[in-house]
């Protein structure tokens, strides 16, 4: 599936660009908008990159600290620090790694931080500002024929921004 998306600064110039796609035959099931009154960022299902970052964190939560946990405790097997002289050997590798488990889940914490800053999901986040701005997106969806056309007769409305953009195909 193919898609176009033209930001548009008010509700005038989105149902005027609305109409003219409706007039140049495309149906109602092609055309989104949007924006206050229509549909929300959530309800279209526009990815907030933060709620994505959250979701990998948790997968991989449990892993670093597991990781992190043998890490610790190998590491004091083998240098032999004494953490505490009370506690004996075998509990100071295990203090080593509870470090090192603490280590792993800071480090699993700082990482979907900068995954959610810097990777995100394309141009969701910028969108997703947008119309927080009280901005309005009109989205277009169909073959590229019609994505072509779709975009020619946005263009007209001078958008702030116009993006195509291509679904992969799942092979």
């Amino acid at each position: 599936m193919n898609y176009v998306v033209a930001v548009l600064p008010d509700i005038i110039q989105v149902e005027a660009a609305y109409s003219a796609l409706a007039e140049n035959g495309l149906s109602d099931n092609q055309i989104d908008i949007l924006g206050s009154g229509y549909k929300s960022a959530d309800e279209y299902k526009l990815v907030d990159s933060n709620q994505q970052a959250k979701k990998g964190v948790k997968g991989s939560f449990y892993w670093l600290i597991l990781f992190g946990f043998l890490a610790g405790y190998i590491f004091n097997y083998l240098t032999g620090i004494e953490i505490l002289a009370t506690v004996g050997t075998l509990g100071n590798h295990v203090i080593g790694g509870l470090l090192g488990a603490i280590a792993g889940a800071l480090g699993a914490y700082f990482v979907s931080e900068g995954i959610g800053l810097t990777k995100g999901i394309g141009d969701a986040l910028p969108y997703r500002n947008r119309l927080n701005e009280g901005k309005y997106l009109i989205v277009v969806k169909g073959t590229e024929e019609l994505i072509h056309q779709a975009t020619r007769v946005l263009r007209q409305f001078e958008p702030e921004n116009i993006q195509g953009y291509i679904e992969p195909t799942s092979a």
